[in-house]
Parts: C-alpha cells; structure tokens; sequence
C-alpha cells in the first residue's frame, strides 16, 4: 500500500481508533463515544474530522442508508507501517532496526510478547518453532 500523502492528527486517530475497534459506525455515535453527553459543536466537529480522514484515504463512508455509516479504510497495522516507514526514513536513513530495538528495549515486553516476538524472528530467519 502507498503511503497517504497527509498524516492523521491526534483528534483523527481518535476516530480511527473507534473504527477499527467497533467497525462501521455513524457520525453520532461516533460523537457519543468521543464525547459522552457532547454537544452540537461536538457532533460538527466529528463530521469535519471524518470528512478530513474521507478526503486523506483514511475513511471510506458508506451512502446507502440515510445515516451514512463509516470505516476505517487503512488497517491499524498499515498505517502502524506507514508511521515507522517515515520516522525510519528521517531518522535512521531508512533502516528500521534502530527505531525496533529501541523500542524493544525502553518498553517492558510481557512473556508472551517476547515470545511472539521469538517466533517473528524465527520465521524471518525461516527456523522452525
């Protein structure tokens, strides 16, 4: 996949967030879970963010009911990649070793995070398990 040509802001990953975990959701509930007890402010300003992430490649809606329903277009893994591919490249010319054992390291892994992490390695090394 392509990188986006534009980055999404905190406030736009706070949507995404609520996509990816609840699947297709509308503008209102979206609001209600953004802003419990929100105002219309609130409502407009969740319809111009998802109109921002329509617009970036981020958001695809979905017109065929009167409340238009809509979901994340980019897997959370995806722009996971995207995100380390650009800091890998203005930081590390372009090497992501560098940005994946620092965070290996300054972050604590529980047991069955090392040891999938384990298993990554062992299949990139294409070793047996």
């Amino acid at each position: 996949m392509p990188p986006h040509s534009q980055d999404a802001t905190g406030a736009e990953l706070s949507i995404l967030q609520v996509l990816w975990d609840d699947g297709p959701t509308s503008v209102r509930t979206l609001t209600d879970v953004l802003y419990p007890g929100g105002s219309k402010v609130h409502y407009a300003t969740v319809k111009k963010l998802l109109e921002r992430l329509e617009s970036k490649g981020y958001v695809q809606r979905d017109r065929s009911e009167s409340s238009h329903l809509f979901q994340a277009a980019i897997a959370r893994e995806d722009l996971i990649g995207e995100r380390l591919r650009l800091m890998a490249e203005k930081l590390c010319d372009g090497s992501l070793a560098p940005l994946l054992m620092h965070l290996v390291k300054s972050q604590r892994l529980t047991k069955s995070e090392r040891q999938s992490l384990r298993s990554l390695i062992d299949d990139i090394d294409g070793r047996p398990k």
